[in-house]
């Protein structure tokens, strides 16, 4: 097989700009809606746009383009998609609702002396995305899909 350049694969580089794009958008999408700039963002799971629907959606609509939408390989990427969204949208959503829960719990403990405090490390609670954050990870992901087959479109 040959040896594949990903910096010329028009699929790595919609797939890749999506994931990067969106994890950069975080910061001044958070910065609108809290007048407050968190630059970890840059490096964190959950927020808006989710990042991983970006990059599974852009994966998988360039397979579509460039590949065929009847190919095995874009059916496969749709079911991978499909997983990873689910998987942000539900497991890692409720895990962060889930730590959020008992970071309020152990604060309670901790005000009522009950536990020493520097015992307490709190539990990460964003790790997830609310439904709409991955929608506006999917929309991402498809335009700049598009926008890469459309500047890289098929010899």
């Amino acid at each position: 097989m040959p040896f594949v350049d990903i910096f010329s694969s028009p699929i790595a580089i919609a797939s890749f700009s999506a994931w990067f794009l969106a994890q950069v958008l975080k910061v001044p999408i958070e910065f609108a809606r809290t007048k407050k700039w968190n630059w970890g963002l840059l490096a964190s799971a959950g927020g808006m746009p989710s990042s991983h629907s970006a990059l599974m959606t852009a994966v998988t609509v360039s397979i579509g383009h460039y590949i065929g939408f009847d190919s095995p390989v874009f059916i496969l990427s749709l079911a991978i998609a499909g997983i990873v969204i689910y998987d942000a949208t539900g497991v890692r959503r409720q895990s962060g609702l889930q730590a959020e829960r008992i970071n309020m719990i152990i604060k309670k403990v901790v005000e009522n002396k009950v536990w020493p405090v520097e015992d307490i490390n709190d539990l990460r609670e964003v790790i997830g995305h609310s439904p709409g954050e991955a929608l506006g990870g999917v929309l991402f992901g498809l335009a700049v899909s598009v926008i890469v087959w459309q500047l890289m479109p098929l010899a």
